[in-house]
């Protein structure tokens, strides 16, 4: 375990026990000074004392004067309460005693009088059984107080051990083992929010590095083809001066510079770079159709909303993959139609060919490749990228009688549908 990893767990469990303990300590001197608050202090203890002391005497005046009386009442309230009491008589002389024999100092003494008169007086002391369960409690408390401790070094260890194993898992990431995944099964509800976060930074990054991988697998097989081709063809013409070998060099450069220009927007789509600006649909269009080398008449403009906020690049590129899918499968494109579908605006190429193939549904994924070969699909799988970049999507549907529409649509919401 990493040194990060051993910080968490333990000083963060050890703070968070040395604060629970503060707590409960804090917690246990506000107890005790609300409790001496509502009991007034001493001062209110001796007036309490008085007042008892009062109430005694008073009642074993009414009795004194009959020893059988007298000795019941004292009787019964040393049974009743647990006291010890000794009756004397005026000049101090013990009468009798009831309950058990005081060991020292008595804490109440009360007088008896009648009529201003000194009868006797009652000394009261609390048995020794019963003085114990001061310490008792006192006790008890202090063995809450010691659980109360002990669960919160529980409860500071179940909240640190998610946490270890969260940076365990970060590290791991960290070190490029990105198959490494934290548990949220027995982590608390926000500890668990962070595990499926991070779960899934991980599989983001996972499954990027492997796109990243497979793309530049691709482009090295595709950029090889160009390039071979463009040796023969300088050896070719080097040694025969055929014009015809330039053309074909020429083509074979477009080839490699519309491979580039596809890996920047998947790099710029990968990045999140897109520059959003107010466009025009039929501009656009008309635009990628002269760089295809296509005529003008093949537009066909449909709707009247042409407004939209977009990246020119990237759509000027979709636009230029449609049409170059045209010319490899279905023969050229026909028309590129610019028209209104359930509130988006669309782009659509169609062309005379055989009509979509029968993997269609694997259309706009990457690295596909059709059924007569041909180059790997990256072409309409960024088609599909830059569409869901604007709001939209990508869509592929066959032509009556013969030929295929591939098209995208933006996220536009101006303008009625067509």
């Amino acid at each position: 375990m990493g040194r990060l990893a051993y910080v968490v767990r333990s000083r963060l469990r050890r703070r968070l026990f040395v604060w629970f303990g503060l707590t409960i300590l804090l917690s246990g001197l506000v107890g005790g000074a609300i409790v001496a608050a509502f009991s007034g202090g001493q001062g209110a203890w001796r007036e309490q004392v008085e007042r008892v002391s009062g109430f005694v005497g008073n009642r074993f005046a009414e009795v004194w004067d009959d020893p059988a009386a007298r000795e019941h009442l004292a009787h019964t309230v040393a049974e009743e309460l647990r006291l010890g009491i000794e009756l004397r008589d005026a000049d101090g002389r013990a009468l009798a005693r009831f309950g058990s024999e005081c060991e020292a100092s008595y804490e109440l003494s009360a007088v008896v009088e009648r009529g201003g008169q000194t009868l006797g007086r009652v000394d009261v002391c609390v048995e020794p059984g019963s003085r114990g369960s001061r310490g008792a409690m006192v006790l008890a408390l202090a063995a809450v107080l010691m659980v109360l401790w002990a669960a919160s070094g529980a409860i500071a260890w179940r909240l640190t051990r998610p946490l270890a194993q969260l940076v365990r898992v970060t590290q791991a990431i960290g070190e490029g083992r990105l198959d490494v995944r934290a548990s949220v099964a027995r982590a608390p509800d926000d500890l668990a929010v962070l595990a499926r976060a991070i779960n899934e930074m991980a599989e983001r990054i996972q499954r990027q590095l492997t796109e990243q991988r497979e793309l530049l697998a691709v482009v090295s097989h595709e950029i090889r083809t160009p390039l071979g081709h463009l040796r023969v063809l300088l050896d070719l013409a080097r040694d025969a001066h055929d014009p015809g070998a330039l053309d074909e060099m020429e083509e074979e450069l477009l080839e490699a510079d519309r491979l580039v220009d596809r890996l920047l927007a998947s790099s710029r789509l990968e990045f999140g770079q897109i520059d959003r600006r107010p466009l025009r649909a039929d501009e656009l269009a008309a635009r990628a159709l002269a760089r295809a080398g296509l005529p003008e008449d093949r537009l066909r403009v449909e709707t009247e909303a042409l407004e939209l906020r977009g990246d020119a690049t990237l759509l000027g590129r979709a636009l230029a993959n449609l049409l170059d899918n045209a010319r490899v499968h279905g023969g050229g494109a026909v028309a590129l139609r610019v028209l209104r579908r359930e509130g988006q605006l669309c782009f659509a190429v169609e062309d005379g060919g055989p009509g979509l193939p029968a993997q269609r549904e694997r259309l706009f994924e990457s690295f596909v490749r059709g059924e007569a070969g041909g180059k790997l699909g990256l072409g309409l799988s960024l088609v599909q990228r830059i569409a869901a970049a604007h709001g939209g999507h990508a869509f592929a549907e066959d032509r009556e009688p013969t030929g295929a529409r591939v098209g995208l649509c933006v996220g536009d919401d101006d303008g009625d549908d067509a």
